[in-house]
């Protein structure tokens, strides 16, 4: 294990959340896997420990900045906690059955999901840069000051929760799709929300990870002295970023993430 390159690239991949609010497992289990030869549970679990951290200090820092709608993040994590709980028992439940390959299946449809939805938004950016005056249709936005939109909020929440619940990934990437489709938040806003929400998903789901006995604390503590500072420079970097840049950042890393879920 090389005890300065794990920090120095985790520094990078913290710069990368707090900028976009996306991206903590997507490129730390593959680092730890593909770099430092990091057998596949212990990774997922260990990088499940180290981007709640991660996030959770990104989240204040946007909180601090303003950069959040605290009212989305509230009904969203009224759903997702009791959820994410809900797919961790699933999981274990499910996992008992040897024939089925649950995972795999997931992940694909996850990733083809995220995939399709991002293809929309990638082309709704690229025609409005060629046409700027073309007005597109939009979903409905839900409205938090109704009972149907905090329930609606509540109802996403659970069901995205239960599926990071069950495969202990994707929690920014699904998120920031929910934000972008049904609240239409502003680039620099969607990543504070997102990963403050992500931040308390998160910490729920890690002590999921603890009863399976895969967590390593050497690696976790490493990640920490990198990402944790990476995330604080990202999150000040998105109060600078262009909307139309950032929202393209945001676009390509789910993107990348959908392929890395299908492939």
């Amino acid at each position: 294990m090389d005890y300065l390159l794990l920090p120095f690239l985790s520094f990078f991949v913290g710069i990368v959340v707090g900028l976009t609010g996306i991206g903590g497992a997507s490129l730390i289990t593959p680092m730890l896997i593909f770099v430092f030869q990091v057998p596949p549970a212990i990774a997922v679990s260990s990088d499940i420990w180290a981007a709640t951290l991660m996030k959770v200090v990104g989240g204040f820092k946007h909180w601090r900045q303003q950069t959040l709608d605290i009212k989305i993040v509230k009904w969203l994590a009224m759903g997702s906690v009791p959820g994410t709980l809900s797919g961790v028992g699933i999981l274990h439940s499910i996992r008992r059955i040897e024939t089925l390959d649950f995972d795999s299946t997931l992940l694909k449809a996850l990733g083809f999901t995220i995939l399709l939805v991002t293809a929309i938004g990638l082309t709704k950016l690229l025609l409005l840069a060629v046409f700027p005056n073309v007005q597109l249709p939009e979903l409905p936005k839900f409205d938090l000051e109704t009972h149907s939109g905090r329930a609606l909020t509540m109802g996403v929440g659970a069901f995205l929760g239960c599926l990071v619940g069950l495969t202990s990934v994707s929690s920014g990437s699904l998120f920031a799709l929910a934000l972008m489709t049904f609240f239409q938040l502003d680039a620099k806003k969607l990543v504070g929300t997102d990963l403050s929400q992500a931040g308390i998903l998160l910490s729920f789901t890690s002590l999921g990870h603890l009863t399976l006995g895969t967590v390593n604390w050497s690696l976790v503590g490493l990640i920490w002295l990198g990402s944790v500072p990476g995330v604080l420079v990202g999150a000040q970097l998105c109060q600078f970023v262009p909307q139309r840049t950032l929202q393209t950042i945001i676009y390509s890393l789910l993107m990348m993430v959908s392929l890395k879920l299908v492939y």
